[in-house]
């Protein structure tokens, strides 16, 4: 019994660690069909992305703790058109090995395969296939086919986008389930790891 009321506090505690309150859920469904990316020509520009101007984060939880993360090392492009935004289209790659987490042991576990599995799922990818803007001061919806840990879904998630001839800034915050891309490793019986995860970018794009 005594044990039981433990465990129930410490739930209880945890349900104010959830780094995705308040935060917008992405819509994730079946991957789909990828297009051509337009050529670069007329008024579309390619810029490249990189971790010098930008970052790739996420923040996990458990029922006793936060904990805040980042891949140091990825490459990327952003066709642009700074007159019609929805034309753009963006893609990314992940070395998940560059992983970076505090303390050491947890960035071990997390690459191990209980997570993220690195030696055999070394790279995550998005690449988009749908812009749409918002109106009256609401974000864009970014949709594209996320592959990560082996699984490859679509996802729409809001983002703010800043486009012009010389650079690109995009900023979103929103949170995945990370079962639904096969990582569901449940944690210790008596802190439990949460299933929502905020993924965090900070993007800005140069020809």
């Amino acid at each position: 019994m005594r044990n039981a009321a433990i465990l129930a506090i410490l739930l209880a505690l945890g349900c104010g660690k959830d780094p995705v309150a308040g935060r917008e859920h992405a819509a994730v469904g079946e991957a789909a069909a990828a297009t051509p990316a337009p050529s670069p020509g007329g008024s579309l520009v390619r810029m490249s992305l990189s971790p010098d101007r930008g970052k790739i984060g996420f923040i996990g939880a458990k029922v006793t703790a936060t904990h805040e993360g980042k891949f140091e090392r990825f490459t990327g492009q952003i066709l642009v058109d700074p007159e019609q935004v929805a034309r753009s289209s963006v893609s990314v790659s992940i070395d998940v090995g560059s992983l970076v987490i505090l303390p050491a042991k947890l960035q071990k576990h997390i690459k191990s395969p209980d997570f993220l599995d690195v030696e055999q799922f070394g790279r995550a990818t998005f690449q988009s296939t749908q812009i749409a803007l918002g109106e009256a001061g609401q974000p864009a919806r970014i949709t594209g086919n996320l592959e990560l840990h082996g699984v490859k879904k679509s996802i729409t998630f809001p983002a703010q986008i800043q486009a012009s001839k010389d650079a690109v800034s995009v900023k979103a915050e929103f949170g995945i389930n990370r079962k639904d891309f096969g990582i569901v490793y449940p944690g210790a019986p008596d802190d439990l790891i949460k299933d929502d995860v905020l993924i965090q970018l900070d993007l800005r794009a140069q020809p």
